[in-house]
């Protein structure tokens, strides 16, 4: 934790430079950025009105600085593309108050320029930005604080920052304050002798227990040597007769302000009087191998494997790549830590003989970890080959290994009979869908799209959809060539727009309610649309002009005011003829030429040309769905969505009496969707060799269709679910709520009635999924994920919202109103009385 921030101001001394990087970060100008403190803990300081370059503030962040300093005018440039951990806010007390909630929340901190350091203001700020870290610049260089501010300021919870030109290493003056005095002000001693406990540690582990005093931190701070206070012989200056010397990398305070840690490297012998590493004992773990393998490095003896190894770089480099695959191919606790154990011991191996130590290779971790800009992180084309293995847990536990191209495509089978209560709710889970780390990935998207408009959008499309667009919006009329059509197609789009449209009409409430709650109270309730919907129809590997059907029609049904579809621009920059047309017949009134996170924003908040919506609907992959989450909880978007959504899913039952073909089919149909579909098959009573024909069944339809590759991949991870009774396997059901639910029993129609958790329901061997999906009228657009429990399909009440009104006559009122009066009057609402009680008045 800092006591106080140093600021370089011009020229600093390297003494003074170096002894500021053991206490912490140091904030540096962007003008001395390379030049100062390359390798060490920075905050970068812009320029107040100089032009942001956004470039290359990422690849200092990239590069190691902790944080960027923004002045508040260039801030939203810069919040939601940052991390908000990586950014302070530069502020003059003159425009504190200017500051946004988005701003405010879209920074870790603030730096405030003051002409005097006014504690009251300074408590007053910081609660306005509760939860951020305050740091306080007194706009005044010329006299230094005495350790009583930076006291003060500390337990206000603000950190001072502090100009270069008011530190000395020298002894405090009237013109500077020493480094040391500045760190040791706000410290406090529970101890009588006025001592710190100090903890020394070297990387990550504890080495022992000292303590410390203004003269030795003062000390250590300058020579950058481990130097404390003994408690019977005065100042010690560690190593000073034994040779075990320390070398200082960082000195922190503890968040109490009451004890200190020493990061240090430990020279000779080590740190205890016994001659070990520890007062707390020998190295052990990772400590204790680099150790070893340093001694066999300097004098391994004659003939040892750990010097062959050394020796032979192609056996070091066979042995690491043999025990990574083998850690790969391990399964249980046990196997992955005995196979991890050899691989840690190659891998440093190979690292002690290139001279890396762990702690080089924590500092790189460190390092990475301030990456603001990241790869894909795919694999390398000569490890993404398939590698046959285990085929145990379900399929939330872990992916499955692809299957290689001449093995059967085939399903997992799992006997709720024989399994475990614990290993039955693992079957019902789906994978974990990591929420806030894909928010975090959208949000600099939604951002840039946010503040920039079309110009990001323009952007953002040429990058993910690899399409040159001069314009983002088609408005009507749509040309006729846009729309071009193979007769059948429009045919059938034809009939399944009837169906649709016949369905959802029926479900409009276009009536009013009305109640008469007690006499002359008379309560309403009526549907009004909501007038601005905007409709997301995925791309990718598919075509889905039904997803337009099904979000137009209802839309369109409901009597919505604005229609604006959203779908990905091929390469050309065209949209597909058979969406074009199905805009036409719902009524678009634009078509958002983007996907992804990008047409969400936009959607969102409005551009230039994207008209905003109050709503948003339709499927996506996972940055869509984030995208719809994050928007519909920022205020400034003030919209909904309809629902979370995630992968397809489609459950299965089936007994006896069901055909395999059919089975199958419907299987593979929900499969092809994408490698995360989410296929599970329930069998009643089904003996394995009914199970075995419904596989072979899958295998051989498979092979016949064109996403095989898709398919590979998806059914490899999908489930058999056997069961005894058909009760059974709808209890599984109901609690796996699926989206979509086939059921192959011969009392289909009966069963519907247990059925409680579900998307959509198809009954009987005739009813595939794929009708509903397109034309028999219902609607595709499904809650996944397990949120059948809560949620609906999309319907056509889903584009309506309800006003309820009331209307009191005066003896209506002469009865309620003694209620309502009594009911205020507890609650301590006395205006809320009053405003009955003044009415009944008046009729008296």
């Amino acid at each position: 934790m800092s006591v106080f921030l140093p600021v370089l101001d011009g020229q600093v001394d390297d003494a003074l430079l170096q002894s500021l990087a053991r206490i912490g970060p140091v904030i540096v100008p962007a003008l001395q950025a390379a030049s100062i403190l390359p390798n060490g803990s920075r905050y970068i300081l812009l320029d107040n009105g100089a032009p942001l370059n956004l470039d290359q503030i990422v690849q200092w962040l990239d590069q190691g600085a902790e944080k960027v300093v923004i002045p508040l005018a260039q801030a939203k440039e810069v919040v939601g593309v940052l991390p908000r951990e990586r950014v302070l806010l530069l502020l003059d007390v003159a425009n504190a108050s200017a500051v946004s909630e988005t701003v405010r929340n879209g920074v870790s901190g603030v730096l405030i320029k003051t002409p005097t350091l006014d504690l009251d203001f300074i408590s007053q700020f910081s609660k306005f930005f509760s939860g951020a870290s305050i740091h306080v610049l007194s706009i005044d260089a010329s006299v230094p604080p005495t350790p009583s501010t930076i006291r003060e300021l500390r337990r206000s919870g603000a950190i001072l920052a502090l100009p270069s030109a008011l530190l000395t290493l020298s002894a405090s003056s009237a013109q500077q304050i020493n480094v040391a005095d500045a760190l040791v002000a706000p410290l406090v001693s529970d101890r009588t002798d006025g001592l710190f406990p100090t903890v020394v540690t070297e990387d990550g582990r504890s080495l022992g227990l000292v303590y410390s005093s203004a003269e030795s931190i003062k000390e250590s701070i300058v020579t950058g040597k481990g130097v404390y206070q003994s408690r019977k012989h005065g100042l010690w200056r560690k190593g000073e007769t034994s040779g075990a010397t320390q070398e200082i990398l960082t000195i922190r305070v503890d968040c109490d302000q009451d004890a200190l840690e020493y990061d240090v490297i430990q020279h000779g012998a080590g740190f205890c009087h016994l001659e070990q590493s520890s007062c707390f004992g020998q190295a052990k773990g990772l400590a204790a191998l680099q150790k070893t393998l340093k001694s066999r490095l300097e004098s391994a003896p004659e003939g040892s494997y750990t010097q062959r190894l050394f020796k032979d770089p192609a056996l070091l480099r066979a042995k690491i790549m043999e025990e990574a695959d083998e850690l790969c191919r391990a399964e249980s606790k046990e196997e992955v830590a005995f196979e991890a154990a050899d691989l840690f011991y190659f891998a440093l191996t190979k690292c002690i003989a290139s001279g890396v130590t762990v702690a080089d290779i924590e500092q790189s971790l460190d390092n990475k970890a301030k990456k603001v800009t990241r790869r894909k992180g795919d694999a390398k084309p000569q490890w993404t080959q398939s590698v046959a293995g285990p085929s145990k847990p379900p399929p939330a536990a872990a992916p499955e290994p692809a299957l290689a191209a001449d093995e059967p495509i085939r399903m997992r089978t799992y006997d709720l009979a024989r399994i475990t209560p614990e290993e039955r709710a693992q079957l019902l889970r789906r994978p974990v869908l990591k929420s806030e780390e894909m928010i975090a990935k959208v949000k600099p998207i939604v951002d840039n799209v946010r503040t920039r408009g079309d110009a990001a959008l323009l952007e953002l499309t040429a990058k993910f959809d690899k399409a040159q667009l001069k314009s983002t919006v088609v408005f009507p009329p749509f040309a006729p060539e846009s729309m071009q059509l193979d007769p059948a197609v429009r045919d059938a789009i034809d009939v399944a727009y009837a169906n649709v449209y016949k369905f959802h009409a029926a479900q409009a409430q276009n009536s009013t309610l009305v109640v008469e709650t007690m006499p002359g109270v008379v309560c309403s309730r009526f549907a009004r649309p909501i007038a601005r919907v905007g409709l997301y129809v995925p791309g990718g590997t598919a075509i889905l002009p039904s997803t337009a059907l099904m979000l137009g029609v209802p839309a369109q049904v409901a009597g919505c005011n604005e229609i604006v579809l959203a779908t990905p621009p091929r390469p050309d920059g065209s949209i597909s003829p058979e969406v074009m047309y199905v805009a036409q017949l719902v009524g678009a009134s634009a078509i958002l030429k983007a996907g992804g996170a990008q047409a969400v924003a936009a959607l969102a908040y409005g551009t230039e040309t994207v008209p905003k919506v109050d709503k948003i609907f339709g499927p996506g992959n996972q940055w869509v769905t984030a995208a719809k989450m994050f928007v519909q909880n920022d205020t400034d978007a003030l919209v909904s969505i309809d629902m979370p959504a995630g992968p397809s899913e489609v459950l299965v039952i089936a007994d006896s009496s069901a055909n395999p073909a059919f089975v199958a089919a419907d299987l593979l149909s929900q499969a092809e969707h994408g490698i995360d579909s989410q296929v599970v098959l329930v069998t009643v009573n089904l003996s394995d060799e009914e199970v075995a024909a419904i596989e072979r069944e899958v295998d051989a339809q498979a092979h016949a269709l064109p996403r095989v590759e898709i398919l590979r991949q998806s059914v490899a991870k999908s489930l058999i679910v056997k069961t005894s009774s058909p009760e059974e396997a709808i209890g599984f059901s109901n609690d796996y709520a699926p989206e979509h639910l086939i059921i192959h029993l011969p009392d289909a129609s009966a069963r519907v009635a247990s059925i409680q958790n579900a998307g959509s329901v198809f009954v009987g061997p005739f009813t595939p999924e794929s009708c509903g999906d397109y034309a028999s009228g219902t609607n595709h657009t499904l809650p996944t994920n397990g949120y059948a429990r809560q949620f609906s399909g999309v319907n056509t009440l889903s584009f309506q919202k309800h006003i309820t009104s009331q209307e009191i006559t005066a003896d209506g009122l002469k009865g309620l109103g003694p209620v309502v009066a009594t009911l205020a009057d507890c609650e301590g609402l006395g205006a809320h009385a009053n405003a009955v009680r003044i009415r009944l008045a008046a009729m008296q």
